[in-house]
């Protein structure tokens, strides 16, 4: 009996170890990606010229699309190590230079004090933590849908997200706090780099998190030859997958970063809702959002992949005009029509990691995941937020990014019907 207790209690350890190294180094990844939607208005009164404060913000948010040009660099260079030397050194290594692009954006010199130099930093940043957010998902992903059992393998793969938006709402409080505490003055001056100046802090803590945990049986069941086999010609292989990949994500990523991100951020530049108000209309939203999502992951191991990932994308996209018509002027719209959004965007998100993971071969998940998912969401979620400013606010036609955003939901829907249903498939061949 003490036997059978003693494996119990290792089994017990292995699966927090497993969560928590994961988990934690998850969040601060989509912390530190989030926090620059966050302070955004602080950042461009910062690191670019005062002189036209539009343009700054359009520049800033326009580096924000940028670092996504990094995305699919960092998925094949994270997802060749991943599928070569292994998940967990590949998640090790990109949580450390995610740390490393936090730093700097906390301690780079003004736009007043050295000129254009700030901004050149500032894209320098943005680079480093797109090269490793695009291997941060595809290998933790793997890793966890690997480690967890088949048959709740959809419920274990919400946690990707979960962490992913405790990050997101650690930030969004954070900003909040600021705002409340500090006077306008400090926040401008110091205040906004604080959050940036934690993330590589924290970051740190992931990584000897990260060094700790074990390699996934997958992984090690896998011969030399089959680790040492040419990628691309399992991409070509596999380019059905990858497409399917691209076609799945293409709707969720546009209207999460629309509505579970820069949403709180576009409130305030635009609608002049109150920046403060706004963050926090931002965390109740978010929470629904983490509320939702372990609902939509076990449903997904009951009734099949397939239905959950229609109910995601088909109710998003016939509650987008509706929620956006909603917000106007409040909080209170900023807090209802982000949080029915989410509620629907949980529906994909809660187990897009299982499914992706499940739709390739060991020998190549990780990067066969990695390069087309960092594709798609550089050329159009990392564009997202940009367009929408622009759309809405420089040629006063945010209908038009309206219709964009559905039609892309649609995509979407229709590529669920390309996928077998993988609910419990065996992930070790």
């Amino acid at each position: 009996m003490s036997i059978a207790v003693t494996k119990q209690q290792t089994g017990r350890m292995s699966t927090a170890k497993t969560v928590v190294g994961t988990g934690i180094g998850n969040a601060v990844e989509w912390y530190d990606w989030a926090i620059y939607a966050t302070f955004t208005p602080f950042i461009a009164s910062q690191l670019f010229s005062k002189q036209d404060p539009a343009s700054a913000v359009l520049s800033t948010l326009a580096i924000f699309a940028v670092g996504f040009v990094a995305r699919p660099f960092g998925g094949f260079l994270f997802g060749w190590i991943g599928d070569r030397v292994g998940r967990k050194a590949s998640m090790t290594l990109a949580v450390g230079l995610a740390s490393l692009g936090s730093l700097m954006i906390g301690v780079a010199p003004t736009f007043a004090a050295v000129g254009a130099w700030a901004s050149l930093m500032l894209l320098v940043a943005r680079l480093v933590q797109g090269l490793a957010h695009g291997g941060e998902l595809p290998s933790s992903q793997t890793y966890l849908s690997e480690m967890a059992p088949k048959e709740h393998r959809g419920f274990w793969a919400t946690l990707i997200y979960t962490s992913g938006t405790v990050g997101i709402l650690f930030g969004t409080l954070l900003g909040a706090v600021l705002n409340m505490t500090m006077t306008a003055e400090a926040m401008n001056a110091w205040g906004w780099r604080i959050p940036f100046l934690l993330g590589a802090a924290m970051g740190l803590y992931a990584l000897i998190m990260r060094s700790r945990l074990h390699e996934t049986e997958a992984f090690e069941g896998e011969s030399k030859t089959e680790k040492r086999a040419p990628i691309w010609p399992q991409v070509v292989q596999y380019r059905k997958q990858a497409l399917q990949v691209i076609g799945l994500t293409v709707g969720l990523t546009v209207i999460y970063y629309i509505w579970g991100v820069v949403a709180p951020s576009y409130a305030t530049t635009a609608l002049k809702i109150d920046r403060g108000e706004a963050l926090w209309a931002g965390v109740v939203a978010n929470i629904v959002f983490i509320a939702a999502l372990p609902v939509w992951g076990k449903l997904s191991d009951r009734i099949g992949r397939k239905k959950v990932l229609w109910a995601g994308a088909i109710g998003s996209a016939v509650f987008h005009f509706p929620m956006t018509w909603l917000l106007k002027d409040s909080a209170w719209q900023l807090a209802v029509s982000m949080s029915v959004m989410l509620i629907f965007i949980a529906a994909s998100a809660a187990i897009v990691p299982a499914v992706y993971a499940e739709l390739f071969p060991t020998s190549i998940r990780t990067v066969g995941v990695g390069v087309p998912y960092s594709i798609c969401v550089a050329v159009f979620g990392g564009t997202a937020p940009y367009l929408q400013q622009w759309l809405g606010t420089s040629l006063g036609a945010p209908q038009v990014f309206n219709v964009y955003a559905v039609v892309l939901l649609v995509i979407s829907a229709a590529f669920v019907f390309s996928i077998p249903e993988t609910k419990g498939k065996d992930l070790t061949h």
